[in-house]
């Protein structure tokens, strides 16, 4: 019996001996240390600029904050796991000297990126792979026991756009990550995070598909992070850019909150906030 509940119904995050509870939807900040993300206006270029986002992330109510040091945009130009570490070590260390009760996450799907930013303060591990583009990341999570956040995408940020197919796209999302759960069950990694993966190595159908059909991925018992913010399906279904994608962005994530997102993942954390606030009143 334990052993079939080792899973079910995670209500809570462990980071570093801190509970976290997502009972309640929380809020990640999106802080980009790159400088070909796809949103030019979420592009963060010396540590003061990263330190003045972070303080207004906090403000405005965000529970995370997700640094990423390689823009995995489609198309992205692949850099080398030094340059990845090398821009984001100094920001996760001012980080977590300035505000040392934030919890920071990482974006990455390399294992030593990983392993050396957690060893200077951050808290998770978001990886857009889960752990297909690295061999080594599940056993280095499962040493660390961190929280792990594990996104689906078809393809790698150099091609999972350039012809995304799928017979179904909610039964081949699911029945990936089931197997990338029960990897990190066998490895006894106790918190995991599930990401649909909107926008990767999918078209805007599969996407929409999926946010249609989210409710199926409390399947896992697991969190789920939604992240939607300025995407394509956005913007391009609409007409208009990333940069006029904030109310876009809002509907999105007011539809995913109701169908059981425990996390949203932004770039407006204010706007979000306020999306969980209403949805929660609404729910009673």
């Amino acid at each position: 019996m334990a052993e079939k509940n080792f899973f079910e119904s995670k209500q809570s995050l462990n980071i570093k001996g801190r509970l976290i509870d997502l009972s309640s939807p929380k809020v990640m900040g999106i802080l980009n240390i790159t400088p070909d993300s796809f949103y030019s206006n979420s592009r963060t270029k010396t540590i003061d600029e990263a330190l003045n986002k972070a303080a207004r992330f906090l403000n405005e109510g965000a529970t995370f904050i997700d640094i990423g040091g390689y823009s995995s945009r489609p198309g992205a130009k692949d850099i080398s796991v030094d340059e990845e570490t090398d821009r984001l070590i100094p920001v996760v260390e001012s980080l977590t000297k300035t505000f040392p009760e934030a919890i920071i996450s990482i974006d990455t799907f390399r294992a030593k990126v990983a392993e050396e930013t957690i060893a200077v303060g951050a808290h998770i591990v978001n990886d857009i792979s889960a752990g297909n583009l690295d061999e080594q990341m599940f056993e280095t999570v499962a040493k660390l026991q961190v929280p792990y956040i594990m996104m689906h995408m078809q393809g790698t940020p150099q091609n999972m756009q350039q012809n995304p197919t799928y017979n179904n796209v909610l039964l081949e999302v699911i029945d990936n990550l089931s197997k990338r759960v029960a990897a990190l069950k066998a490895l006894h990694v106790h918190d995991v995070i599930i990401d649909p993966g909107f926008g990767f190595g999918k078209t805007i159908g599969h996407n929409y598909e999926l946010l249609r059909q989210m409710e199926a991925f409390k399947i896992f018992k697991l969190p789920v992070l939604a992240g939607f913010s300025r995407k394509g399906m956005i913007y391009k279904t609409l007409g208009i850019t990333a940069a006029e994608a904030l109310n876009g962005t809002s509907v999105l994530n007011t539809i995913a909150l109701q169908k059981g997102a425990g996390i949203l993942r932004v770039h407006d954390v204010k706007e979000a906030i306020e999306c969980v606030r209403l949805v929660e009143k609404l729910k009673g």
